[in-house]
């Protein structure tokens, strides 16, 4: 049994050197076939160049007929030089050929050689066909060599036919390099142009390409688009923003009615600000012809004014337009003056009351305090000829204007001739009531009533003819007053206003230059804030704000303080925090009041009962609290009109004051870059540390308990 086992494994050990011995011979014959088609490619790649020379001789041959010894660049030693190259590779190319005759005979020879070997046939066998082949190459170059001696000698003997022959390729030989040497020198002359080029650092200029490069990282400086502003908006009638430094007195603004200077001197007022003394006599001459027409008999132009709050717009418009309708008979509507919120319309109804008092002039508000049929009472009266006006001035808010010009009967703007839009910028943005275009419409539109009134009747202005000139119009002027008045020609060409004047506050800066004379400097700021205005910001987090609101109060002793919040809901509850923390007297003023307690808490505020008033915006469009030392801005003002509107409730009318910003740090890159934009750079960090508000920590988190219950008692109480 062993003796088998091993005589078994010793015929495997056999068969495995065998198997191995064939594979080496596969793959030596393997490598042969390889060898000759390679040979074999490369004769018929020189075979397809020959056919090429062949075709192109006789047409170089009838180019050139006649050879001569020269190049053709004209050199005498070129020319019998590459006539030997020539004839030496055509020699060659002939022995070619003939190799390639014998070539598939041995070729066919080695592929029957290999087809046994793979006929399973023994290495003995192999190797004698492995001879035989080795044999017959030799042969093979043998016999080649004996042809290319042959054929050197045959083309001795025919050199005479093919000195022609030779002689056409040399001049194609020498037209083609002529060809690549252009094309280098042409190459070489564009590569140092463009080195050149990249050297001196000029940029060739290329067409244009609709290819866009991804991936470019390189940052151009972008041009900043500059808006195309109409002659109006670009070159303003600039006002001096210092109140102090250019008070007028009211005896030199001319054109003023005496009965006027003395009501203002009776209200302690002997100067006017910059704002009044520049647009009160614009209004004026306006009107000088009488309010049937303007000056010269034309159509009045519309007047814009820009100025900071606390600079005495609403007495700009009051003198003017009171001073106008002094000589009116008969009573119509002729000035109508539209508010946004119903505490200005109060504000400024108060003012036109003051400086009508003894005139004979009606002054009637609209504002919704009152019930519809109460201001419809107010503004008309039916009579047995027809309604009449009760109403010289109507001061009103939209919607209970556009109410007014719908449902009462006998209510006409047909008469009107002042339009005052007071906090333009608003009203602009809230032109989805579509308000103003009602005013508009109404004030053109024709009456059904006969008689006297058709003369006068008024047709919407356009180009002025004869015909337009026979009969005198009234002509409607508008005035429109803000401070954070919009320079976007877009929103106000809503406003359809005619040849219009702009009047802008601004910065007035003396510089003395070096011969000591003084030149103005006029700061072209986006919004102007009052004069004596002090801005800080308290940078804080969200736990902290309320203890910063009752370190003011308590420790740093703040009086008359005006806090502004962004909702109803968080003035309601700080109002509420405050009150359980004690120690303050405060109050809130938003929409959660009635107007009567609205008017009740103002009046408390001005008088110095309460200390702390919390507000929403409400205050913030206007209204003129008087008293006002400190403005907070509880929450930061999202916009930057919201916040000139704020701190301007402080510092009016020339007076000092300081507006403080509680701003999270989450926030202050956004509000200092709001700022920023605005021009508005003299705003100063004040940092709190945080061991000055540990003494109120403990009851602070008392008041917060109390928080809780009251709330939750209000809460109960809605639901019941």
């Amino acid at each position: 049994m062993a003796l088998f086992c091993i005589n078994r494994y010793g015929g495997e050990e056999e068969e495995e050197q065998q198997q191995q011995q064939q594979q080496q011979e596969e793959g030596a014959e393997a490598q042969d076939r390889a060898r000759v088609l390679l040979e074999r490619l490369r004769q018929q790649a020189r075979a397809r160049q020959l056919k090429k020379q062949r075709e192109a001789q006789p047409r170089g041959g009838e180019e050139r007929p006649g050879g001569t010894g020269l190049s053709p660049g004209g050199e005498p030693g070129e020319g019998k030089g590459k006539r030997k190259r020539e004839g030496e590779e055509q020699s060659g190319a002939q022995g070619q050929k003939k190799l390639k005759a014998k070539q598939p005979r041995s070729s066919a020879e080695g592929r029957a050689g290999t087809e046994q070997a793979a006929d399973g046939s023994s290495p003995v066998k192999k190797k004698e066909r492995r001879r035989k082949s080795k044999v017959q190459r030799e042969r093979t170059e043998a016999g080649s060599e004996e042809d290319i001696e042959q054929q050197e000698n045959g083309n001795n003997v025919k050199s005479k036919s093919s000195k022609r022959k030779t002689t056409d390729e040399e001049t194609e030989g020498d037209e083609r390099g002529k060809k690549e040497k252009s094309e280098r020198t042409k190459e070489n002359q564009s590569t140092k142009e463009e080195l050149s080029l990249a050297a001196s650092g000029e940029e060739a200029n290329y067409p244009p390409s609709s290819l866009t490069i991804l991936g470019d990282y390189d940052r151009k400086p972008v041009q900043k688009v500059q808006p195309f502003l109409p002659q109006w908006l670009a070159q303003p009638k600039r006002v001096q923003k210092r109140i102090k430094d250019n008070l007028c007195p009211i005896r030199d603004v001319p054109g003023i009615h005496p009965r006027l200077l003395k009501k203002l001197q009776m209200n302690g007022i002997e100067s006017f600000f910059p704002v009044q003394a520049e647009v009160i006599p614009a209004i004026l001459q306006s009107a000088s012809n009488g309010y049937l027409m303007g000056r010269g008999g034309y159509r009045p132009k519309d007047i814009c004014v820009s100025a900071p709050t606390g600079s005495g717009k609403t007495l700009a418009f009051v003198i003017p337009i009171v001073q106008v309708l002094l000589d009116r008979v008969v009573c119509h509507v002729r000035a109508l003056v539209v508010l946004p919120t119903k505490e200005l319309a109060q504000q400024v109804s108060k003012v036109f009351n003051v400086y009508t008092d003894g005139t004979g002039l009606k002054v009637v508000l609209i504002t919704g305090q009152k019930s519809f049929a109460k201001e419809q009472e107010m503004l008309v009266q039916k009579k047995v000829t027809g309604y009449c006006s009760l109403a010289d001035i109507v001061v009103a808010t939209p919607g209970r204007l556009t109410d007014h010009i719908r449902q009462t009967p006998g209510f006409s703007l047909t008469q009107l001739r002042f339009l005052i839009i007071d906090e333009a910028d608003r009203m602009i943005d809230d032109m989805h009531q579509n308000c103003l275009n009602q005013i508009v419409k109404a004030a053109f539109q024709v009456e059904d009533d006969s008689g006297s009134n058709v003369l006068f009747q008024r047709t919407k202005p356009g180009p002025i003819t004869a015909a337009s000139s026979c009969s005198p119009q009234i002509p409607l002027q508008k005035l429109l007053f803000s401070a954070t008045l919009t320079q976007d020609p877009e929103k106000l060409q809503q406003l359809d206003l005619f040849q219009p004047r702009l009047f802008t506050s601004v910065y007035s800066e003396t510089k003395t230059l070096g011969d000591g004379t003084e030149t103005e400097q006029d700061a072209n700021n986006k919004y102007t804030l009052p004069e004596g205005l002090s801005q800080c910001y308290v940078p804080c987090d969200l736990n902290s704000k309320p203890l910063l609101l009752l370190y003011f109060m308590l420790t740093m002793k703040f009086t008359r303080v005006l806090c502004f919040t962004n909702s109803r809901e968080a003035s309601h509850r700080l109002f509420l925090l405050v009150q359980a923390f004690g120690g303050v007297t405060v109050a809130e003023f938003s929409s959660r009041l009635t107007p009567s307690e609205r008017q009740r808490t103002i009046r408390e505020f001005e008088q110095g009962k309460i200390q702390l008033l919390i507000s929403t915006d409400a205050t913030a469009r206007g209204i003129d609290v008087k008293g006002v030392n400190y403005v907070i801005n509880y929450d930061a003002p999202q916009f930057i009109r919201t916040y000139v509107h704020r701190v301007g409730r402080t510092a009016r009318a020339g007076k000092v004051g300081v507006a403080f910003s509680l701003v999270l740090r989450i926030q202050e890159r956004r509000f200092l870059r709001m700022l920023r934009d605005a021009g508005i750079r003299d705003i100063q960090k004040h940092p709190m540390k945080g061991k000055a508000l540990k003494p109120l920590v403990q009851q602070y988190e008392a008041a917060l308990c109390k928080l809780e219950k009251t709330v939750k008692n209000e809460r109960a109480q809605k639901r019941a």
